[in-house]
């Protein structure tokens, strides 16, 4: 086997389970959900709020934010830990298959797996766009729909790089769990406790100090909203900064914060993996 055998199995195997299609089907309903909810405005006469292609993506944020990292996450928290702690991990390493062969493969395969279920809620978004919309900007509904692929390798990064560490497929989904609420909730928690220690909670005309930026735009939910500007600029019209405001990163900057995650998640695992004794 090679890297391309270990991405292909990865990938038949990965998309059988029953969790990710569950997942997936709830994630194609809320972005429809969310597509549909733009139209509503205009069912009233007097209702000046337009559907725009803009606006739609807007609240897509919302699915993307909550649901690309549960998938990521989700579909590969064991992807090298379930492997040890069913034992297969002896047969997959027996073949000729090297341990970077490994951890790229399964990276390869599950972000595979991971684009099918975001390209298929954009999908059904876009379907309902192109029949109910007055206009639709279809470039950047592509730059978007790509941008949140990209994002959602961030996480199957991190899974993997997190799953390269753990002995147990449960201990994984625990970690995993825990990772999930840290980007999503204990980030923000622990900005805001650094916010208050540093310049109290109600920071002063001058804003916070630029290293308070910094730490609050390492988290990929934040460096994906620069990244977000940075190719779509109409968003910063819509989209609100820290209420720091004394340094802004450059919005380019979400993409190298991106796509440090990925490269150090997955050197981070490659080197532990390969350094585990599981023979």
């Amino acid at each position: 086997m090679s890297l391309r055998a270990v991405a292909r199995k990865d990938f038949n195997d990965s998309i059988r389970s029953g969790a990710f299609l569950a997942t997936t089907l709830l994630f194609v309903f809320v972005s429809g959900f969310w597509a549909a909810i733009q139209h509503v405005p205009q069912m009233y006469s007097d209702s000046g709020v337009p559907t725009s292609t803009l606006a739609l993506l807007n609240s897509m944020g919302q699915p993307m934010a909550f649901f690309v990292p549960m998938l990521g996450l989700g579909i590969s928290y064991a992807a090298i830990a379930g492997e040890r702690d069913s034992g297969s991990v002896r047969l997959l390493l027996g073949l000729p298959n090297s341990r970077r062969d490994v951890v790229l493969g399964k990276f390869i395969g599950r972000c595979a797996v991971l684009s099918i279920a975001i390209l298929s809620g954009y999908l059904l978004v876009a379907v309902f766009a192109l029949a109910t919309y007055e206009s639709f900007a279809a470039v950047k509904f592509v730059l978007y729909t790509l941008l949140t692929v990209f994002y959602g390798a961030v996480y199957v990064a991190i899974g993997i790089g997190f799953s390269s560490v753990m002995r147990t497929q449960q201990t994984a989904f625990i970690g995993a769990a825990a990772l999930y609420v840290l980007f999503q909730l204990g980030w923000n928690v622990v900005t805001a406790v650094l916010q208050t220690v540093t310049v109290g909670y109600t920071p002063p005309d001058s804003g916070a100090p630029p290293w308070l930026i910094v730490v609050y735009a390492l988290n990929p939910t934040a460096a994906v909203d620069y990244a977000t500007r940075a190719v779509i600029p109409a968003f910063d019209e819509l989209m609100s900064y820290p209420v720091s405001a004394s340094f802004y990163p450059p919005k380019w900057a979400g993409f190298a914060i991106l796509a440090a995650w990925i490269v150090l998640s997955l050197g981070f695992g490659y080197n532990r993996f390969q350094s585990a004794d599981i023979l």
